[in-house]
C-alpha cells in the first residue's frame, strides 16, 4: 500500500536500521520514513504481526532475552521448532518479508540479513560512544547513571547475541551493512538528513524527481 504523501510513490526502497541502545537509531529511522511518506516497522510493531502470525507474546519476549531455549513446538502451521527462538524468528522473517513488498523503513530484527537477496534495500547501522548511549537512555527511561548503565548493558547484550544467532556474524559488521554513522558527529537531526540524502542518490530518486519536473 503506497501511503497518501508518499513522496517519491511510484518507486519501491526499503530502508533497515540497525543500531545500538541509545544511538537514537528508532527516532532517526522515524524521522526518515515521516520524510518518505512511507510505513515505519520497529521491534513492537513486527512483534504484533508475529503474535497476529500465532506465536504467543511470551515466547517473543523470552526469545528475545534466551536465545536458545529448548522448546518443542506442534502446530499445524507445519514444522516442529526445536527450540521456541527458531520459531518465533521464522515468524519475523515472514512479517519482515511483508513489510518490505512497499516501500518502508524497517528498526532492527535483524532485517538487513533478512532481506539480504531482496532488490531495493540500503542498509543502516547507526551507533554513537558508549556515555552519550547511556546519556540517552537515562533521559528516554528517567533512570540514574548506574540504573542507566545497567539497561544498556542487558540490550546490548541480548541484541548482540539475538544477531549473532541469526545471522553468524556481529551486529555492527560493516560487511552487512551500506552504512554505519555516528549519530553523535551531528546530532540526531542531521543524521536523518543525511541518510535520506544518501537513498535518493542511491535509488536515484531526486534525479527522477527533477525529470518528471522537466518533462
Amino acid at each position: 500500500m503506497v501511503l497518501p504523501d508518499a513522496k517519491y510513490p511510484d518507486r519501491h526502497f526499503v530502508i533497515t536500521v540497525g543500531c545500538e541502545c541509545g544511538s537514537g537509531g528508532p527516532e532517526i529511522a522515524r524521522m526518515i520514513a515521516d520524510y518518505f511518506g512511507i510505513e515505519y516497522y520497529d521491534r513492537d510493531l513486527v512483534d504484533k504481526v508475529v503474535q497476529e502470525i500465532g506465536v504467543d507474546k511470551g515466547l517473543v519476549e523470552e526469545a528475545d532475552t534466551r536465545i536458545g531455549v529448548r522448546y518443542a513446538f506442534d502446530t499445524s502451521y507445519g514444522v516442529r521448532y526445536a527450540n521456541l527462538s527458531n520459531r518465533v524468528i521464522d515468524a519475523q522473517f515472514q512479517a519482515i518479508h511483508e513489510f518490505a513488498k512497499n516501500s518502508c523503513v524497517i528498526v532492527g530484527r535483524s532485517s538487513d540479513y533478512i532481506l539480504k537477496d531482496s532488490p531495493d534495500v540500503m542498509n543502516v547501522f547507526i551507533y554513537a560512544p558508549k556515555q552519550d548511549e547511556i546519556s540517552a537512555v537515562m533521559k528516554r527511561s528517567g533512570l540514574n547513571q548506574h540504573k542507566a548503565e545497567e539497561e544498556w548493558e542487558n540490550v546490548e547484550k541480548s541484541q548482540h547475541a539475538r544477531h549473532e544467532y541469526i545471522t553468524g556474524k556481529k551486529r555492527g559488521d560493516r560487511h552487512t551493512r551500506d552504512i554505519l554513522l555516528n549519530s553523535s558527529l551531528f546530532g540526531w537531526n542531521a543524521t536523518a538528513q543525511f541518510i535520506e540524502e544518501l537513498v535518493e542518490r542511491k535509488f536515484g530518486l531526486k534525479d527522477e524527481k527533477a525529470l518528471l519536473k522537466e518533462t
